[in-house]
Formats: C-alpha cells, sequence, structure tokens
C-alpha cells in the first residue's frame, strides 16, 4: 500500500476512535480543533487536492498539553498519522 493510501486509512481511524470516544468533547476545545483538522485532511487526500493543506501535525502535542492522558491509545494512532504526513511532505 502506498504512503497516501496508508495515511487516508490512519486519519480514518484517528476520526474513528474520536467520534466513537470522544462524541461529546469533539464539539468544543483541543479535541474540536484536531477532529476538525483530521476531517479536513482526509477531504484534502480523498479529493486529490495539494496535500501542503494538511495540518494534522502537532495534534499530539495539543492533546498532551491539554490532557493528562499520556497513555491514551489515540496518541498512537495519532502519531502514525502524524509520521505517515511527514513521510509524504
Amino acid at each position: 500500500m502506498d504512503n497516501k493510501k496508508q495515511l487516508i486509512e490512519q486519519i480514518k481511524i484517528v476520526i474513528n476512535n474520536l467520534e466513537k470516544d470522544y462524541s461529546d468533547e469533539i464539539n468544543s476545545g483541543v479535541l474540536q480543533l484536531i477532529y476538525k483538522r483530521y476531517k479536513n485532511a482526509l477531504e484534502i487526500l480523498e479529493s486529490n487536492k495539494d496535500i501542503k493543506g494538511i495540518n494534522i501535525i502537532g495534534g499530539v502535542k495539543a492533546y498532551m498539553d491539554s490532557y493528562s492522558d499520556y497513555q491514551n491509545p489515540l496518541l498512537g494512532e495519532m502519531h502514525k498519522a502524524e509520521k505517515l504526513n511527514k513521510e509524504l511532505l
């Protein structure tokens, strides 16, 4: 699987986790910002727009700055997405 397809799949994993586990929290604050950035990234990738418009890097840090839940599995999924995004740039 190429990097773009891997990134799309990883972004979908993050979005699904956010929608499933944080349905109330994604409407405000840091989680809303992270959620919107991942939804925008997915739209950019699926419509073959310029990947430089993807702005998900820094989401892990933003989450960790706002929450003390450093063992949250969501962080690992977000880290994978950020790493794939960096590889595409």
